[in-house]
């Protein structure tokens, strides 16, 4: 069985690079997914998030491998309408999941929903545009995230789509813990990262802050054209390996956490093999080919939610109602 290679955060904790993201897995095959990874695939690292809708079940496949909750990562994610309740948030989650600590708790994302609005989840004004909660301060939010870490109800908190501007709204008042003499953040964001969408330049702010990137979306979305990229391609006949093998290894090769969705036995499993094989193979130059790609006129976000407000990101598209 094989087993994905770790790589440690700020506060020392470490974490498997390669997770099962649960991000649109229906309930009922989610727990099988789950299950499937860790007992029989070698995963030990599971991405899920309260809006995904599916933590529950999520549980249900944890405890129905029978891996020791010990031996797993777990992330999940606080969100939009729940930044003044992050505790609250996280109580839910834990009762889903069915345990009493994650190894990692981030913000989903840095805008905050009216926890008052007409829903859950989205709630929106009479116009029908996403009802942001514009007096709410992210810096007082992270505050919430630190609390939790003080508590040990999680190992180490983080961020997930947050540019360069959302990280200067909580990094100058955050609490910083010392770590070998320097005072380190315990920041560890997710992001929407593959070769259409590299963000270079975030991703060397993020390094030279000592934080390290996670990648969602590793294989872009539904018929991506990622996986049918000539240079994708061309690499990954050069070493007898599968695109995605590329896609996620080129990744995981630049030193990421990455999180690529499955709830198909076969490709669980492959993404793991798979990947660890394309680590072993590529080359500085394939991965600065890779590199290469988006700023060749093949940039391309995915997942793109239509947020009223600035996120900061380059490369965002305009908000249009």
């Amino acid at each position: 069985m094989s087993t994905s290679p770790l790589v440690e955060l700020n506060n020392g904790t470490k974490i498997p690079a390669l997770g099962l993201g649960t991000w649109q897995s229906k309930p009922e095959e989610v727990s099988n997914a789950v299950s499937y990874a860790l007992k029989e695939a070698g995963y030990r690292h599971i991405d899920c998030a309260w809006a995904y809708g599916n933590e529950k079940d999520v549980g249900e496949g944890i405890r129905a491998s029978g891996v020791p909750r010990s031996e797993i990562f777990i992330t999940s994610k606080v969100w939009c309408t729940w930044h003044s309740r992050v505790e609250e948030a996280l109580d839910q989650t834990l009762a889903n999941l069915g345990t009493d600590y994650l190894d990692l708790y981030l913000v989903h994302w840095p805008v905050p929903l009216n926890p008052k609005g007409n829903h859950p989840v989205f709630p929106t004004l009479p116009d029908g545009v996403r009802d942001i909660d514009h007096s709410w301060k992210l810096s007082d939010t992270w505050k919430q995230m630190e609390s939790l870490l003080k508590k040990g109800k999680v190992k180490a908190i983080g961020v997930s789509n947050f540019s360069e501007a959302k990280l200067a709204e909580i990094l100058p008042t955050a609490e910083v813990v010392p770590a070998v003499n320097q005072r380190r953040i315990r920041l560890h964001p997710q992001l929407e990262l593959h070769v259409y969408n590299p963000q270079h330049k975030l991703t060397e702010y993020l390094k030279s802050k000592g934080i390290l990137p996670q990648a969602y979306s590793p294989l872009g979305s539904v018929n991506s054209p990622l996986l049918t990229d000539e240079t994708v391609v061309k690499i990954a006949q050069k070493y007898s390996l599968n695109a995605s093998d590329v896609l996620i290894g080129y990744l995981v090769a630049k030193g990421f956490s990455v999180v690529p969705k499955s709830v198909t036995p076969s490709r669980i499993a492959s993404n793991l093999t798979g990947t660890l094989d394309a680590v072993k193979n590529l080359t500085s130059a394939d991965i600065e080919e890779l590199d290469g790609l988006a700023a060749s006129g093949k940039q391309k976000r995915f997942i793109t939610p239509p947020w009223p407000l600035d996120l900061g990101f380059e490369n965002w598209p305009p908000y249009k109602k």
